[in-house]
């Protein structure tokens, strides 16, 4: 038996008892994994057997065979597991969603669980604009829809390394505008987003604010003065990283300075970031966000010297996002990728964060 992705995710989602087993290899495991999984490989599951905990079980691997092959062994001895067609693969494209209200907006959270990826429809009246999409345009439009919006405007906050931007196709499915901060280059986009622009719809509007030091381009986009859409530059648990770029040095100065923009933001302002990692709770229904305050309080390298976290910004580089260099090709290019081509790339984690000790 096998289940897919979407009825998955509604499993986690409704708190049914599951039983996830892993049956790749332990380095794989530890690279990438969906929580509250354990890693048997195929080879052990049988003298493993034990160590299966009670409730529905369903077996995962990359991209389904090793778990067809440990559901039949398993089978064979008086247990009914399922499979998650096609695995991992699938699980970097399992959504979900959820949303907040704020002041003059609404703010739909498009969660991309398995990479971590975080995408926002920020809607007003019957208007709504779309920060860092996902390529999976029908389900961006699938939401506006729902809202009864009409995509006005489409932007990324930077230029991504981790996964394929769907900005440009979005923007060509709904006539809308596609704002990009040119400093991160590439030749698509209608119009050239500039610092301090208002993008306004519905009866709201976002100020473009731009902080550097993730990539050149990375731009905040701030709703009213209550909530910052941050990118990379400020995640929940840590910050963006300033190598991808291979201007280490450099970026985290600019970085630096970018945080102390965002930090002179009242306590209460809420951040909302495009990524989270796995240490970050993401529960089914919640907003994943956080505060200005909380993030002043947890995070202390926020509270450095220049210097230091200069120091501590291109000292902490860990492994860099699986095909980034590819990804980052294609969100530069004139011509859109197919899906199957960004599927491929995009399979892994997100590494986009400075690494934080445990």
């Amino acid at each position: 038996m096998k289940v897919d992705v979407k009825d998955f995710v509604a499993k986690l989602a409704s708190g049914d008892v599951l039983a996830l087993v892993d049956v790749r290899e332990p380095d794989e495991f530890a690279d990438w994994s969906i929580p509250g999984t354990i890693n048997i490989p195929l080879g052990d599951v049988e003298a493993r057997m034990a160590e299966i905990p009670p409730g529905e079980l369903i077996i995962i691997c990359a991209k389904g065979g090793r778990a067809a092959q440990a559901a039949e062994l398993l089978a064979g001895h008086g247990l009914t597991p399922a499979v998650l067609e096609d695995g991992m693969a699938a699980w970097a494209r399992a959504f979900d969603s959820a949303s907040q209200n704020f002041r003059s907006a609404q703010v739909v959270q498009l969660r991309r669980r398995g990479k971590g990826c975080l995408s926002y429809l920020v809607g007003s009246d019957d208007e709504c604009v779309v920060i860092d999409p996902p390529m999976d345009g029908e389900r961006v439009l699938d939401l506006a829809k729902q809202h009864n919006w009409r995509i006005v405007a489409v932007v990324d906050t930077h230029l991504h390394a981790d996964h394929v931007s769907g900005a440009s196709l979005l923007a060509s499915l709904t006539g809308a505008d596609h704002l990009v901060n040119r400093a991160d280059g590439g030749a698509r986009g209608t119009a050239s987003l500039e610092d301090g622009q208002e993008i306004r719809f519905g009866s709201s509007m976002l100020r473009v604010l731009f902080t550097p030091g993730h990539t050149r381009g990375s731009t905040t986009y701030v709703l009213d003065n209550e909530a910052l859409f941050t990118g990379d530059v400020l995640m929940i648990e840590s910050v963006g990283r300033p190598d991808l770029a291979d201007q280490a040095e450099a970026f985290a100065h600019e970085l630096y300075a970018s945080l102390q923009k965002l930090m002179a933001f009242g306590d209460d302002t809420v951040v909302l970031p495009a990524h989270y990692g796995p240490s970050v709770a993401a529960p089914f229904g919640d907003m994943i966000e956080t505060t200005i305050g909380h993030l002043r309080a947890t995070q202390p390298a926020l509270a450095q010297e220049e210097a230091p976290f200069v120091a501590w910004a291109t000292e902490a580089a860990t492994l860099r996002p699986p095909s980034y260099q590819q990804i980052v090709a294609l969100n530069l290019s004139e011509s859109e990728p197919s899906a199957q081509e960004a599927a491929e790339l995009e399979i892994g984690p997100n590494r986009c964060a400075v690494a934080t000790p445990h």
